[in-house]
């Protein structure tokens, strides 16, 4: 039976400012934590940067074409904050303002929703030099840079996301190192996490102090962790893996709180002491929707043998270092990851009977595959149209679960600036020629205008 979606289902399409605009010098824009993590030797596989990237701050014009004929209703794009603040306490850079109304503008001409994404990992370089995530007054500096986007550009935004994956900017970047800015210190990564909650606090405040009647979500990649086994150990070991993946997020943003067996976990690295009165009820703001990235899932087991001498153990994981991760299962994606669609079921049926009430959005959700131009000019990429196809019926299950899912956004709408993976993988549905910076059409793409276009399943 072929697949509908219900009417009004939001189809989207998503992209990052760091991972497609380029332009880095350009327009008043500082550099950001991205551009010294890629200009440091080592950091990035492919040695590339994101300087360039896509150019969509030249060719904005072609691409919200692009996203019209795609035939989706909403785009989500992120501001890159150095753009609008390019000095500490400076006064807001007009230039950056002007270059996101005018491509609000031509996604409203076109039909198209904005959706914003004020953090998307770009941090200003001068925020970093003083600390970062680790320091308490970024957080009060992202409310300040939200308030000016909020009062410049809020009426004509559909959504406002305040944070995109905070667990890759806590943990991937400070934890793991993966990630800008690229360290090794896991109770500061901790401090990055609960400061990176209470920016989320103040951001909504500051939203809605401009707009009132806002709608105003945050995206999270809530980790699918399941057991090896069902023995206890193993079971632990997810239960310990999902609090610092996922519990150190919702709990204090829905909750207003965090679970007392996370610092329990976590007592050998901190002792919470930057957790401060208040604090809590500050993060805990009321949001319209809760935003869900998913790609895979992952199996964990308490550790056999003793972890690695020092951290960083278990590289994003800090306080799990009983905990071992089994390798994933093919079929795998060029990012070898796991594909699971059962897992985007789970999670947002899990979140419907957590928060009752929550609307939910698929804020992204892709592939990386190994696209290869044909002969005839063309990208056939069945692999990714088939990842896609399970995936959003596992979408509609959770729908026909009762989960409240309003929308999906795939990722991304064209290859870009893959981080520290650099242009070695290919997530768009749109191939980019990184010398030319031609936008093709892949077969997945017209798969994708169709469902668009009818709501219903191709």
């Amino acid at each position: 039976m072929t697949r509908v979606f219900p009417e009004g289902f939001t189809w989207g399409t998503a992209t990052a400012s760091y991972q497609v605009e380029g332009a880095v010098a350009e327009g008043g824009r500082t550099p950001s934590i991205w551009d010294t993590f890629t200009h440091t030797p080592g950091r990035v596989l492919d040695g590339s940067n994101g300087d360039v990237a896509c150019d969509q701050y030249h060719r904005w014009r072609s691409d919200v074409d692009l996203i019209k004929q795609l035939g989706v209703s909403a785009y989500r794009f992120s501001v890159a904050w150095p753009r609008i603040v390019p000095k500490l306490g400076g006064p807001v850079n007009q230039a950056g303002l002007d270059y996101y109304s005018r491509l609000m503008d031509a996604l409203l001409g076109a039909g198209i929703a904005p959706v914003l994404t004020l953090y998307h990992w770009d941090l200003p370089q001068y925020l970093q030099d003083a600390g970062g995530w680790t320091n308490r007054d970024t957080a009060q500096r992202f409310a300040d840079y939200a308030e000016k986007v909020a009062r410049a550009l809020g009426d004509r935004v559909s959504m406002w996301t305040t944070l995109n994956e905070p667990w890759c900017s806590a943990h991937l970047g400070y934890a793991d190192g993966e990630h800008a800015p690229g360290l090794h210190d896991h109770p500061a990564a901790l401090a990055a996490a609960h400061h990176l909650n209470l920016a989320h606090g103040l951001g909504v405040q500051a939203i809605r102090a401009q707009l009132p009647s806002a709608k105003v979500s945050v995206t999270l990649n809530l980790h699918v962790i399941r057991p090896a086994t069902d023995v206890p150990a193993d079971v632990a070991a997810a239960e310990r893996v999902r609090r610092v993946g996922n519990d150190i997020w919702l709990l204090p943003m829905l909750e207003g709180r965090y679970d007392p067996q996370l610092f329990a976990d976590t007592a050998k690295l901190s002792d919470w002491s930057f957790v401060e009165d208040g604090d809590l009820a500050q993060i805990a703001q009321p949001l319209a929707a809760l935003g869900i990235n998913y790609y895979s899932t992952s199996y964990a087991r308490a550790r056999s043998v003793p972890a690695p001498a020092g951290p960083p153990w278990q590289g994003p994981w800090p306080g799990c270092e009983s905990v071992e991760f089994l390798p994933p299962k093919p079929p795998l994606t060029a990012m070898g990851w796991n594909q699971e669609p059962a897992g985007m079921t789970d999670i947002l049926v899990e979140m419907a009977t957590r928060y009752p009430g929550l609307e939910l959005i698929v804020t992204e959700n892709g592939a990386a595959f190994d696209d290869v131009v044909s002969p005839d000019g063309a990208v056939h990429d069945p692999l990714r149209i088939n990842y896609l196809a399970n995936h959003i019926e596992a979408v509609g299950r959770a729908i026909d679960a009762g989960a409240p899912v309003s929308g999906y956004f795939l990722w991304s709408l064209m290859d870009n600036f893959e981080w520290a993976w650099g242009f070695t993988r290919r997530f768009g549905v749109f191939r980019t020629d990184y010398d030319t910076q031609e936008r093709t059409w892949k077969d997945s793409s017209r798969w994708y205008r169709q469902l668009a276009n009818t709501n219903r399943m191709p």
